[in-house]
């Protein structure tokens, strides 16, 4: 793929609806890997769907969890896929054979987890009212430290190269620790402007630059600069670049993410189906992408390399994406586009044998005759590597191979002859006679699962996905009174006339 023809001199941003992902179950949350060419969807059955997003085909279905999956994350490679369910566990997926290598059983439910962007043995986990817990694979753990007047409602994430870990909680306060020995390099807290506090609802980074935003409660997204909060330092106050909001309807924002490139901000609306997509270097908003009305959102994510934006509303992924104008006039370079008819005026020379008007060739040089062009040597594409890198990662998973589904194969080409079918039988006989009847079938390799010990751990939560049907219990709850209401009335009557007897 050359990303060079992709490129949109215009506007890089989404402006349509461009189809629908129907995972068969209900979506509720997905992610991109690196290179954006795998959409893994996790559904509320506990399946994760790997889409080939060139295709737009399912490339693999993994039955990960018997509880809904709740959150994604990609490894660098895209060959491991990190998950959480609702059941408090974790685990870690090989993209390729479709097997967990490893699950993490935590005692409260998971919010986020994260692999470390360079690292693939590390990984950040966010339980549910606990501290951020930076894992290890060998099942190691360290607990990322609380400030002093911090509640458990922290939200964390790495940076952009892993370096620091960024973690907010109810209060406002942001803390950055360096993720090698946890030392806390730098705080500030979230303000508004009556110097009142607000809660830390997520913190993202962007792939291009140092900047990162903070969704928060007051229905404000803040962008920021991390080697200005860096260098305020402890109890620092830095500055938002921008402060992104909905002054008409002031929204709530479920999910906000920056674009692959960093230079646009998208932000979905926590009532609505709505995505409001806004310029980071202006703070203008430039577009505000409606889907169907009535639906709630539940994630959005941003394509890494193209201007492509997938969200989940009502259990299927929707695609957003620009228009596809045709412009035939780019297949050759003379060709002229033409709205309406233009009266053609012919060139005296134009049926000539030989143009008398045609200007002389120059003539080429010796070295620019003899000079060689390079065919082999293959340039790193610019979007798929870091500013600190010089060459792609060639290990890197970008594609899974599709089988392909067979609905009603042919009866001649699948049936087995008779003779071979016999053959194989004997075959078979003989090899249960000549192994013994102790031998062990082979089982599947067996998945090792850590219990990760969290002494101050909340036992009794629900995870919040799982705690949306509370208010349809109390609208039960509310339909069930006037019932006992009206059938308790003759009930009433009785016990009044009791009372007037006596």
């Amino acid at each position: 793929m050359n990303l060079e023809l992709l490129e949109s001199f215009g506007q890089n941003y989404p402006e349509d609806f461009d189809g629908a992902l129907d995972c068969i179950s209900i979506a509720i949350t997905c992610a991109f890997n690196r290179q954006g060419t795998l959409l893994a969807v996790g559904c509320n059955d506990g399946r994760i769907v790997i889409w080939d997003f060139l295709t737009r085909g399912i490339a693999k279905i993994i039955s990960a969890h018997v509880h809904p999956v709740c959150t994604l994350s990609w490894s660098r490679s895209g060959k491991k896929l990190l998950s959480a369910a609702t059941d408090n566990t974790a685990s870690i997926w090989d993209i390729v054979s479709a097997e967990c290598d490893k699950s993490f059983r935590f005692p409260s439910p998971i919010l986020k987890v994260q692999f470390h962007p360079r690292d693939s043995k590390q990984f950040l986990v966010c339980p549910m009212k606990h501290p951020a817990v930076l894992m290890n694979i060998s099942g190691e753990h360290k607990i990322v430290p609380l400030d002093d007047d911090s509640d458990l409602n922290i939200v964390a994430s790495y940076d952009r190269r892993g370096k620091h870990i960024y973690t907010g909680n109810a209060k406002g306060r942001i803390l950055v620790f360096t993720c090698a020995d946890l030392d806390l390099k730098a705080s500030f807290r979230v303000t508004t402007g009556t110097l009142n506090t607000t809660a830390i609802k997520s913190i993202e980074f962007a792939r291009r630059g140092e900047c990162f935003l903070v969704n928060s409660a007051d229905r404000i997204i803040r962008v920021y600069e991390s080697g200005e909060v860096l260098a305020c330092g402890k109890d620092g106050e830095p500055e938002p670049i921008q402060k992104l909001q909905d002054l008409v309807n002031k929204l709530l924002w479920k999910k906000c993410c920056f674009s692959g490139d960093g230079e646009f901000i998208v932000a979905g609306s926590a009532r609505q189906h709505s995505l409001y997509i806004w310029e980071k270097s202006v703070g203008n908003l430039v577009k505000i992408l409606h889907g169907t009305k009535g639906e709630l959102l539940l994630d959005v994510v941003w394509h890494p390399v193209r201007p492509i934006i997938a969200s989940i509303s009502s259990g299927l992924v929707s695609i957003w994406a620009q228009n596809q104008v045709e412009n035939w006039s780019a297949f050759a370079p003379d060709f002229k586009e033409l709205d309406e008819n233009v009266e053609y005026e012919e060139r005296e020379s134009e049926f000539d044998i030989e143009d008398e008007d045609k200007e002389k060739e120059e003539t080429k040089g010796p070295d620019e005759e003899d000079s060689e062009v390079d065919v082999t040597t293959i340039e790193p594409i610019q979007a798929f590597v870091s500013s600190d890198e010089d060459e792609e990662d060639r290990d890197a998973l970008l594609y899974l191979p599709v089988s392909p589904d067979i609905e009603e194969p042919e009866e001649s080409a699948w049936t087995i002859p008779t003779e071979v079918a016999e053959e194989t039988q004997a075959q078979e006989k003989k090899r249960s006679q000549s192994h013994n009847d102790n031998t062990p079938s082979p089982k599947k390799k067996k998945v090792k699962t850590y219990d990760v010990d969290l002494p101050d751990a909340p036992l009794d939560e629900i995870h919040p996905l799982l705690n949306v049907k509370k208010p349809n219990e109390k609208g039960q709850k509310k339909s069930s009174r006037p019932k006992q209401g009206k059938s308790s009335k003759p009930d009433k009557s009785k016990s009044k006339g009791r009372l007037d007897d006596s």
